[in-house]
């Protein structure tokens, strides 16, 4: 059975379509067929990051018009054999599809992919409800900012009003020294405020914005770092292995702030 999963998050900003992108191109890496779906219709990123946007000839709305066939809008990734992309249409706006036509798009992908991963535009307007219409699975993405998560509670609780009850959670962007220093939110904070299920948590890292300026998603290319490690444990979690969470903590530990913890400091 093909999973349809809506990436959301309702502030925008927070790496939405970053995690899209790597997580496409990490289950691809694990022998799964991908096919990434950007729902921006008219701020359509998804192209950009993936290092594709030259190769794009047709859109979803070509597809919906019948002005080609969905094979002919899709556009393969040479790097990893099974990951495609559907791109939205630039110059259109939101306006442009309805959650029918959605689903409509998303049933036909299913028919050929393990994973249609949809990356949902900002907002919970209609391009928000365009986005989630076909889903069955949402990841929810959150910085560990207080405006980033309370947007967050909010779209679970659209989610789970349209019947999408098998929500996970991303915490993008975590700085554990900021973390240590009581100046951002800890991971167990934010799980705390939105309880739902943590399937992932992605550091702060400047390689990922080398990466996205690059198109080309990190556990293509610097597949060895913090980052790209955590994409692929996302992956490998989604194909229901038990693989631990990485200790970003530990990873930002020194004797200094060892010490600091043991006496008081």
């Amino acid at each position: 059975m093909s999973r349809i999963i809506v990436v959301t998050s309702g502030k925008g900003g927070v790496g939405k379509t970053t995690v899209t992108s790597n997580l496409g191109a990490a289950l691809a890496k694990v022998n799964r067929k991908v096919a990434l779906l950007d729902a921006d219709f008219g701020l359509r990123n998804l192209d950009l990051l993936l290092g594709l946007e030259e190769r794009v000839v047709y859109t979803a709305l070509d597809v919906l018009a019948g002005d080609c066939r969905l094979a002919q809008a899709l556009v393969k990734d040479k790097r990893l054999n099974g990951l495609v992309l559907l791109p939205a249409a630039q110059n259109r706006n939101k306006e442009a599809v309805s959650p029918d036509d959605m689903k409509k798009i998303a049933t036909a992908l299913a028919k050929g992919y393990d994973y249609i991963i949809v990356d949902c535009p900002a907002g919970i307007e209609l391009g928000f409800r365009n986005a989630i219409s076909a889903a069955k699975e949402a990841l929810i993405v959150t910085t560990p900012e207080i405006a980033a998560v309370r947007d967050a509670d909010r779209v679970i609780g659209l989610l789970e009003a349209e019947g999408i009850h098998k929500i996970s959670l991303i915490v993008n962007r975590v700085k554990p020294k900021m973390v240590e220093d009581n100046k951002m939110m800890s991971v167990d904070d934010v799980l705390e405020l939105l309880a739902v299920p943590l399937i992932g948590v992605i550091p702060d890292d400047e390689r990922v914005i080398v990466a996205t300026n690059k198109g080309e998603p990190l556990v293509i290319g610097d597949h060895d770092c913090l980052p790209a490690n955590s994409f692929m444990n996302i992956a490998k979690r989604l194909e229901g292995e038990k693989v631990p969470f990485i200790d970003l903590m530990s990873e930002n530990d020194n004797i200094l702030s060892r010490l600091r913890r043991i006496f008081g400091g």
